[in-house]
């Protein structure tokens, strides 16, 4: 084959060697716009299993690297006079251009021709001149965008600013550093990539860059190719401390915005897009580098196995999109987080750094344990001293937390995730075994899933005659006289339509339930997530709920039901509201709201409020955002709910993203899912 590849950055080298090592009868090209000395950036960050993958393929380059690399096991985080360190985290840098170099040599030897100071400008001439065209031009591909509309590409600008500096400070951590500025927070990512160098990333919110005056900095005229060296000396002067005298400097480091690249398709007849080129992943996981060299490796592999280019190219992309997809989730979930760091600076130093640490949702409690087992205990022991569990040292799903005035052992949740047939409403066997299994098995929390109000539109349990009270009366004691759990209804209206309904019927309806329910149940929950009635009221554009109305608006109805049963329950007592903020605002789009509606309910009496996800990938985003936002000063609870597995517990609310959490799938290998024996022999000491 001829192979023409576009760019010589780390992706496009790799894969010239690669295909030429594993195919010598390859005839490839590589095309750079550049110099050979000429890079943008400073360190290249890669793992311990990412150079492992790079020694396998090709032990030649890592040798020549090895000498170069600075490696590390810890992250340390900076924040508020405190350092947190956790270790076992096994990753190495090196500087991009001795990168290049390493690579470019290779390629000499290999007989690959790189072609510096050449720039593509006809892709389509070359496309028709060779088998195989491979784009590695980098985030602003210039061959992406040739063919746009065949490779449907999507560009995502994030919200922050952030500047790539280099500094002879030594350091021998990969290193977070939060420095308070009028503005709000500005977060330094550092880490070595030599024996007495290191890369900066300095990052920080719209607000808080221009509060620092690096707007005006920015606004300086500079010729192509120059730093924005007024920029950087602000930054020296709000990091002095940091930095103890060492030096910052620029390589064409200007403030940018990061975009995240996403492609509907990698291929175009015969050319196809690695790297950055296809996909990008925020900096603050460190895995664009090792997502061009992945992706060069799996093509050329391809290249070598397939019968041609066509199927090649395809065997490549179905290969990568995958991990692509998984890392990019993570990469987006990372970013979110930096961008919206100062929802956080409230947390406990200790609180910060394990949210900080678990951010992207690839590193959980588990995983850190088992890196840093030291780390992992003196959290748990201040989680234990948080939540006045007596300073035990046990996993942070099983310390106590009190909901309002209600003492839950723990923080595990169990709802059924379907809805049990009722004869005539009234709960069965199947409700008292699935509640009262659950509540043997160690949940702190039992929900019993949707009750009715009303009689109308439902095969489920309802909560509205003297027949239904007394089969709920007969869950509760079970529940109460065999477990130390707690256990909470949840009250909604499931039927038609209800709107036409009057309020003032509905009102009577929901007292009524919460009548019946005071005579046995710990909790009592407002389903505004599945009611047929309420949860439309709360989305900003469902037909006829008062589409275009304000919140305050939207509210009223809502909020006047959640009155009617806080009159009726025991004031002691708490009730709480459960939504799904996914619902209503796709892709967190306006989701701000979502804190008003539970600050409001708050201000009516809610102690608590159970945050139903869409998705896996967002189980505890929303919960988060209210945990952090609205309920920050711990005004009521906030319970995460939807695709949360008994290993995501641990991490949420030690991390600080809910209080609570609703297991969807119970696994017997649990910490808290372990039968205690007998429902005689529940109300032992081996609950406690």
């Amino acid at each position: 084959m001829r192979i023409a590849v576009i760019g010589g950055g780390p992706g496009g080298l790799y894969f010239s060697v690669l295909a030429r090592q594993l195919c010598p009868g390859h005839e490839i090209t590589v095309w750079e716009r550049n110099a050979p000395d000429e890079t943008f950036g400073f360190g290249v960050v890669l793992s311990d299993q990412a150079l492992g993958g790079i020694e396998h393929a090709d032990p030649a380059v890592v040798s020549e690297l090895r000498p170069m690399l600075a490696r590390w096991d810890d992250i340390d985080v900076h924040y508020r006079g405190t350092t947190f360190t956790a270790g076992g985290n096994g990753f190495a840098a090196v500087s991009r251009a001795a990168l290049l170099m390493a690579l470019q040599r290779r390629c000499a030897r290999l007989g690959v021709p790189v072609r510096h100071g050449s720039a593509i400008t006809d892709v389509d001439a070359l496309a028709a001149d060779h088998d195989v065209v491979v784009a590695a031009d980098g985030a602003n591909s210039l061959v992406r965008e040739r063919y746009a509309e065949a490779f449907r590409p999507t560009i995502e600008t994030g919200k922050c600013r952030y500047i790539w500096l280099g500094t002879d400070l030594e350091l021998d951590s990969f290193a977070f550093y939060v420095v308070d500025t009028p503005g709000g927070a500005l977060q330094i990512h550092a880490y070595p990539d030599s024996r007495h160098a290191g890369t900066l990333i300095v990052e920080l919110s719209e607000n808080a860059w221009r509060a620092a005056g690096f707007a005006d900095a920015a606004a300086s005229p500079s010729a192509p190719g120059e730093s924005d060296e007024r920029s950087i000396g602000i930054i020296a002067e709000l990091c002095k401390t940091i930095l103890n005298g060492s030096k910052l400097y620029g390589n064409n480091s200007r403030w940018l915005r990061f975009p995240t690249v996403w492609c509907e398709t990698w291929r175009h007849r015969n050319v196809v897009l690695i790297g950055d080129a296809a996909h990008t992943a925020h900096f603050s996981i460190g895995s664009g580098t090792k997502l061009a060299m992945d992706d060069a490796s799996a093509l050329a592999r391809s290249l070598q196995e397939q019968p041609g280019a066509a199927a090649a190219l395809a065997a490549y992309e179905a290969e990568r999109r995958p991990a692509v997809r998984s890392l990019q989730r993570a990469a987006r979930a990372s970013r979110e987080w930096f961008e919206n760091v100062d929802r956080y600076t409230h947390q406990d130093p200790q609180q910060f750094a394990v949210n900080l640490l678990t951010r992207s949702r690839r590193v959980s409690y588990a995983s850190l344990r088992r890196r840093d087992p030291g780390f992992v205990a003196r959290a748990e022991r201040w989680f234990a001293d948080t939540a006045g569990g007596g300073g035990r040292e046990t996993p942070p799903m099983l310390q106590p937390f009190t909901l309002g005035c209600l003492d839950v052992v723990n923080r595990v949740v169990v709802r059924p995730d379907e809805v049990f047939p009722a004869r005539d409403g009234v709960p069965g066997d199947l409700h008292l075994v699935y509640l009262g299994g659950a509540a043997l098995a160690g949940a702190g929390l039992v929900l019993t899933g949707p009750v009715a109000v009303s009689p109308t539109g439902t095969d489920g349990p309802g909560l509205h005659t003297g027949e239904q009270e007394a089969g709920w009366r007969r869950v509760v004691d079970f529940v109460h006289a065999h477990s130390p759990a707690k256990i909470g209804v949840q009250l909604g209206h499931y039927g038609p339509d209800g709107s036409a309904e009057p309020l003032g019927a509905l009102q009577r309806a929901f007292a009524a339930a919460a009548r019946r329910a005071a005579a046995g149940f710990d909790l009592l929950e407002l389903d505004c997530a599945t009611d047929r009635l309420l949860a439309p009221c709360l989305s900003p554009s469902a037909a006829g709920r008062g589409r275009g109305a304000s919140l305050r608006e939207r509210l009223r109805r809502p909020l006047a039901v959640f009155g009617a049963i806080r009159a009726e329950w025991p004031a002691e007592r708490p009730v709480g509201l459960r939504i799904a903020p996914a619902r209503w605002f796709p892709a967190g789009a306006d989701a701000d709201a979502v804190a008003e509606i539970a600050n409001e309910f708050a201000a009516h009496g809610a102690a608590s409020v159970h945050v139903v996800a869409g998705t896996r990938d967002d189980r505890d985003a929303y919960a988060d955002r209210i945990r952090n936002q609205a309920g920050r000063k711990g005004e009521f609870a906030v319970i995460a709910a939807g695709s949360v597995a008994a290993a995501d517990v641990d991490t949420i609310v030690l991390a600080g993203r809910a209080d609570l959490c609703v297991v969807d799938r119970p696994t017997v290998n649990s910490p808290w899912h372990s039968l205690r024996g007998t429902p005689d022999r529940a109300t032992s000491k081996e609950w406690s």
